[in-house]
């Protein structure tokens, strides 16, 4: 049986670009690049010519660049670094009901440590309101983080506004850009924002592997202690294969066109949407469906039926789909997303799907699966009858 992926906001398959890049440094590039004989010079070379690719690609200066584990390490260094060192400043942190659990639960721990978290309402089309954004900016605020791009519903946030209203606060801007990296542009000067976290393995990079951009007017304290590796911001002996394969799929990333690249999966979400209007299948968009939204992501509700039952009719027929967060999908918990668009009562929470596309997504492998869904949501629909 052929499996069919569209999860691609789970994670993505590596480049072959990347492997190759990858695969040669892992052959000939293993030297530490704390060493200082020539095979750990080679290696910081190898770093050094990533950090300017990556930077490049957002705008920021190559100093700017600290190499990480993911994004969730460089969430939490981010936001944690930020509330402890500028607690004297102010206690209060501004994020939305729609972020990430890798700064939802950070939050929630400085709650614990006696900081005040204000969580920002979306509406159905999982936007936040700026007005109430604005309203709540205080003196004493000393941290914004917004996601770039949502993982569940791939709504786009305004980030350039939200740095304009930021700007004129003590706040420093703080945006999980997993989502964003290879699907939007991002500029951190335009945009000014002050720290942006990915991860590399969301744009056919490796796993285990991201940075944190922190504005050079920024100097957070270390997460991890240790060595004075990454300017001695973050300790560890750095992973040049995987860093190196970073910058090669950040470089391919930067040669592919954001606006033809949305157009492609506006096409794909074509293609299923068409298919079930056809069949007089009933189903709901979850999320917007325009300019305010990353296509690569379409949730949709398919009425009456519960979302691991969907799911599991399709795993068996081939097709890799999911029903929410990776990070929750082991989770019985319903969606924090879905629950922050719709409220808790409704059957959008327990009958969604999250259909994901990637740069090497077919639409052959998208009819395939349109035909698929509609030939078992049409039998779910009809039993529920």
């Amino acid at each position: 049986m052929t499996e069919v992926y569209l999860d691609n906001a789970a994670t993505t398959p590596m480049a072959p670009g990347v492997i190759d890049v990858i695969t040669s440094e892992m052959k000939n590039d293993f030297g530490n690049a704390s060493s200082t004989y020539e095979l750990g010079r080679k290696a910081s070379g190898t770093i050094s010519h990533a950090r300017q690719e990556i930077a490049q690609a957002i705008n920021a200066h190559e100093t700017e660049i600290i190499f990480t584990s993911g994004g969730s390490e460089s969430n939490n260094m981010a936001i944690m670094g930020t509330a402890r060192s500028r607690k004297e400043l102010g206690r209060k942190i501004i994020t939305t009901k729609i972020e990430h659990p890798s700064v939802l639960n950070p939050m929630k721990e400085l709650e614990k440590e006696g900081f005040e978290v204000t969580y920002l309402d979306v509406n159905e089309t999982g936007q936040i309101s700026l007005a109430e954004l604005n309203q709540v900016l205080t003196p004493d605020t000393i941290l914004v983080s917004v996601m770039a791009v949502n993982n569940e519903v791939g709504s786009i946030m305004p980030l350039e506004e939200i740095g304009k209203l930021v700007k004129k606060s003590n706040a420093y801007f703080h945006v999980d850009a997993v989502q964003g990296l290879g699907n939007i542009d991002l500029d951190v000067q335009k945009m000014q924002i002050d720290l942006l976290s990915t991860s590399a393995h969301k744009i056919n990079g490796p796993k285990f592997l991201g940075f944190l951009y922190e504005n050079s007017n920024i100097k957070l304290p270390p997460l991890i202690l240790g060595g004075e590796q990454e300017l001695k911001r973050r300790a560890g002996t750095e992973n040049v294969p995987a860093i190196a394969g970073f910058a090669e799929a950040v470089t391919e990333m930067a040669q592919l066109d954001k606006n033809e690249l949305q157009g492609k999966y506006l096409r794909l979400q074509k293609i299923i949407l068409d298919k079930l209007d056809q069949a007089g299948i009933a189903y709901e968009i979850n999320g917007g469906h325009d300019d305010q939204d990353s296509h690569h992501v379409l949730n949709l509700r398919l009425n009456g039926i519960a979302t691991a039952i969907l799911q599991t009719n399709l795993d068996l027929a081939g097709f890799a789909v999911s029903g929410g967060s990776a990070c929750t999908a082991g989770s019985l918990e319903p969606s924090h997303v879905l629950i922050a668009c719709f409220g808790e009562d409704s059957p959008r929470v327990t009958e969604s799907i999250r259909i994901s596309f990637g740069r090497y997504t077919t639409t052959a492998e998208v009819t395939a699966f349109a035909n698929k869904l509609v030939e078992i949501a049409g039998k779910l629909q009809s039993e529920n009858k």
